[in-house]
């Protein structure tokens, strides 16, 4: 009866000896195989259930590992290597706040683990980046860009006073504004457009469409020349109320409007990103809205405001109409 006993014995070893082999040469299937034999002779050994959670951890079957895990911590709760098993698969389940609880739990029963402490350190840094991310996606699928023009919202509340017709011409500038950061946070870039708020009552819609696109218009000054004298006379013709210019940055030879002088040098010349200029006849404004890659995304940053008198983009479009004071 003893000598069966130390066959039954001797045979677990081996599988379990066996299973180490593979999992040292990467044969991960082979190795869970072979822990499960070796459970099946002996149910209540905890460094089986761990063995096979790292097995099952590599081949990505994330719940059952976890079962292994938890089935460790269960037949030795004071055993650290249980907890470590659980915070490895947890983090890889992208459970941070698991993965860091388990991890504290196993620095507890060995303080002296530097594989736990390095751990703990890295969940840190992945809640942080997650977080970050999350942000990141936040921002770039809820664009408000009103809240960025409150100054020039204050602006134009002064300069038409009372006439109402000023929030139509702050809505135009904004929708526009944000259709070309969600176009920019899709595909990186933005198309070289002009848009025209167009006269409801006055413009012949058949004639005049509230987009032309300008996309060969920055490549000399003879094309900047003749597009800017074709968009004049299609802003008067077209009796729009104001204009709204698109343009990425990266398209533009001409003006070179970042390379300017002095207390005019442009600061954004490492920076992607887009113009937004707006014309109406009583006001002109310039806006750069530059853009980052962030935890792998593309994020527009705030807009700035530009000096027009300094970068505009293109010249006045509208004759100045000064309301009446």
């Amino acid at each position: 009866m003893a000598a069966e006993t130390k066959e039954v014995s001797g045979s677990e070893m081996s599988l379990k000896d066996q299973g180490n082999e593979f999992f040292k040469s990467g044969k991960y299937l082979k190795a869970a195989a072979l822990y499960t034999q070796a459970i099946k002779q002996d149910p209540s050994n905890p460094t089986l259930y761990s063995n096979r959670a790292a097995a099952l951890l590599q081949l990505d079957k994330l719940n059952k590992a976890l079962d292994d895990a938890e089935m460790t911590i269960k037949l030795k709760p004071q055993w650290e290597k249980g907890y470590f098993r659980k915070g490895s698969i947890l983090e890889a389940m992208k459970r941070y706040d698991d993965a860091l609880a388990a991890f504290q739990i196993a620095l507890q029963y060995n303080p002296q683990s530097q594989e736990v402490t390095k751990k703990i350190k890295k969940i840190n840094q992945l809640m942080k980046d997650s977080k970050r991310a999350q942000e990141v996606e936040n921002m770039r699928s809820n664009v408000d860009m009103a809240k960025h023009l409150d100054t020039f919202k204050t602006e134009m509340s002064g300069k038409y006073g009372l006439e109402e017709g000023w929030k139509d011409l702050f809505s135009f500038l904004v929708e526009t504004m944000e259709t070309a950061v969600k176009s920019w946070h899709k595909t990186s870039s933005v198309d070289a457009r002009v848009y025209f708020l167009l006269d409801k009552e006055k413009t012949d819609t058949d004639k005049y469409a509230p987009v032309v696109n300008i996309d060969k218009a920055f490549e000399s000054p003879h094309t900047h020349g003749n597009c800017f004298a074709f968009l004049r006379q299609y802003a008067e013709e077209s009796f729009s109320k104001a204009a709204c210019l698109v343009t990425p940055k990266n398209i533009i030879a001409y003006p070179q409007v970042w390379k300017g002088q002095g207390p005019r040098k442009w600061k954004h010349a490492q920076s992607d990103g887009f113009f937004v200029q707006f014309e109406s006849p009583s006001l002109r404004k310039l806006w750069f809205i530059p853009s980052s890659n962030e935890k792998g995304q593309t994020l527009c940053r705030d807009p700035e405001v530009l000096d027009i008198g300094a970068h505009e983009v293109l010249p006045r479009l509208f004759k100045e109409n000064l309301p009446h004071s």
